[in-house]
Order: C-alpha cells, then sequence, then structure tokens
C-alpha cells in the first residue's frame, strides 16, 4: 500500500504540471473569479469533435497494425459490461446517499456509465509521458461504451415514466445510437482501420503535432464551465460530492481487476480504469435531456464536470496507474 500511495503521489504531482493540466487549473481560476474570458460555444464544440477525431482515427491506424486481436475482443467485452451494469449500482447509490428523486438518480447514473473521452484523451496522454504503451484498440473500447449506460438508465427510469410524466419521444433514440460523439468516434476508427499507415502519414500534423494544443484550449474552456457549474449548484449534499469522488475509485477499481483477469497490460488496464472512472458531459447530457428533461441538470452536470472530471484529471489518472503496475504490471 506504501508502494501504491508513493508511486501515485509522485505521478500526481508530475501530472499536476502538465500544460494540458495547468490550462484547466487556469481555466478554473478564471470562473472563480468571474473573468469574461470565454470560448465560444461553437469554439469548443469543433475541438471536442477535432480531439474525439483524432483518438478514433490513429486507434484505428493502430488497429489494423495490430489485427484483430483477443485483447480487443476482451477488453470490448468488459468495457460493455461495464457501461451497461454501472447505472444500475449507481443508481442504488446515489438513492442511499442522497434525497435525489427517481428521475434525477437515473440520469446522474447515465452519466456515470457512460464516458468522457477528454478524459480518456487525458489518461492517453499521460501514458505517454509516463513511456507507458496501449493498444490502439482502446479507442474502439472507448466508442463502445459510449451509449450502454445511457440504454441502462432508460431501463431504470422507465418504470417511473408514466408515473412521473415522463414520455419517452422516438428522438431519444436517434440522440443514443447517433449522437454526435459515437458517430465521430466510431466513424474516425473505421476511417483509420480502412487507410492505415497510408492515411496516418497524409493527417500525421493534424492527428499529431497538433493535438496537445487543442486539448490545452479545450480543458481551459472545461475549467472555466467547470467552476461555474459548481458556482451555480444548489443541491449537492455532501453525499453527492462523495458519490462523485468516491464513485470513479470504485469504478476503476473493478475495471482493473476485470482487466487483470483478462491479462490486459499496464497500459490497456489503466485506460479500462480512466473509462470506467470517467462520467460523460457530452453524449450522456444530450441523451437525457431528450429521454428525462424533468431530472435536474443543475445536479448531473455540476456532478459529471464540476466534480468527477477534475478528480480525475487532477489524481484520479495516477491512481490507476499505480494501482495497474501493481495488479497487472
Amino acid at each position: 500500500m506504501t508502494e501504491i500511495l508513493a508511486s501515485a503521489g509522485a505521478a500526481a504531482m508530475a501530472n499536476l504540471l502538465a500544460p494540458a493540466v495547468l490550462f484547466f487549473g487556469l481555466g478554473a481560476f478564471a470562473g472563480w473569479a468571474k473573468s469574461d474570458l470565454n470560448i465560444p460555444d461553437q469554439v469548443a464544440k469543433t475541438l471536442a469533435l477535432y480531439l474525439m477525431l483524432c483518438i478514433g482515427f490513429k486507434g484505428g491506424v493502430e488497429a489494423r497494425a495490430s489485427g484483430l486481436s483477443a485483447e480487443l475482443i476482451s477488453a470490448g467485452g468488459l468495457g460493455l459490461a461495464l457501461s451497461f451494469l454501472a447505472p444500475f449500482a449507481a443508481y442504488a447509490a446515489l438513492r442511499a446517499l442522497s434525497k435525489l428523486d427517481r428521475l434525477t438518480a437515473a440520469a446522474t447514473a447515465a452519466h456515470y456509465g457512460s464516458v468522457s473521452v477528454v478524459t480518456f484523451a487525458a489518461g492517453s496522454e499521460y501514458l505517454r509521458s509516463m513511456g507507458v504503451e496501449f493498444g490502439g484498440y482502446m479507442a474502439a473500447v472507448l466508442a463502445m461504451m459510449e451509449t450502454p449506460a445511457i440504454l441502462a438508465a432508460l431501463i431504470i427510469a422507465g418504470a417511473r415514466a408514466r408515473e412521473a410524466g415522463t414520455r419517452f419521444k422516438p428522438e431519444l433514440f436517434r440522440e443514443v445510437m447517433l449522437n454526435g460523439a459515437a458517430v465521430v468516434l466510431i466513424g474516425s476508427f473505421v476511417i483509420g482501420v480502412i487507410t492505415g499507415e497510408r492515411g496516418m502519414a497524409r493527417l500525421d500534423v493534424f492527428v499529431g503535432p497538433l493535438f496537445q494544443g487543442a486539448l490545452c484550449l479545450f480543458l481551459l474552456d472545461m475549467g472555466l464551465v467547470a467552476s461555474r457549474r459548481l458556482a451555480e449548484a444548489s443541491r449537492l449534499s455532501a453525499g453527492l460530492v462523495g458519490f462523485a469522488m468516491g464513485w470513479p475509485l470504485l469504478s476503476g477499481i473493478v475495471a482493473l481487476l476485470g482487466a487483470s483477469a483478462l491479462g490486459l497490460s499496464e497500459g490497456d488496464a489503466t485506460l479500462m480504469a480512466v473509462l470506467a472512472a470517467s462520467a460523460s458531459y457530452i453524449a450522456a447530457p444530450a441523451a437525457m435531456r431528450v429521454a428525462l428533461p424533468k431530472a435536474d441538470a443543475g445536479v448531473y452536470l455540476s456532478l459529471a464536470l464540476g466534480i468527477t472530471f477534475p478528480f480525475n484529471l487532477l489524481i484520479g489518472i495516477p491512481i490507476y496507474h499505480a494501482l495497474a503496475r501493481v495488479l497487472v504490471g
């Protein structure tokens, strides 16, 4: 345990000094200080699409180079299971720890079963900075884990939908299955598989050197949004705050145990934990806005973006890596 804590502490300190994390801190400070610094929504959305395109495309190229592997199949299966089952456990925990209504608890559970693309990107860059290799196919696992949690949340909320006056609209299934994040991630991954190294040679500068700068700018915006969400939050009890920090650790450990049982590498196991520990603030909010309009967005966005995202970015990722080194390294 001492070795784990020492390793995690040293890695966390190094991670805190990474440019991307410091830009997140700058954005958080600007938001807290009520600066007029602002990144237009369309610019932020463009940056998000760019990051997803890079992650998916590079993952596809690397997956083609390695071929259809047992690791891809096993990691994909584990990811799908974690994403679908996590909302049921998260819902039970939220109801036990707080006085959230059923719809808000179900919507919040969806966010904690789905995944964060930017947290995955930060985890990938952290592993690269540490010289730890991981499989490109993990980008495909990321795409697989986007929507099962949303479907699980609909199952949870379905029994109370009529009672709560919520009607499921046809547009919901379009939001779930064809949301922009999933389309770009899966589509760019497929394009990367099709074009391989030939495609990478043409897009090398676009998906390589420019990625870090775009990530820094995006995290600057995320810092602004996160601090402002926290300032606006009015229903965050101690139980909810504890959930937002405790759930990622629990989910990450469960994912690491599964990755260890499947024989995944240190890097792949770390990213599996990062995915399981992350919380969606792109795909899940869009789907919940259509599916459960009476759920309190101020709660689930504040928890996912205002607490869990910075927690993972600042100290969570190094902890998951340190644990992976002990379990599978």
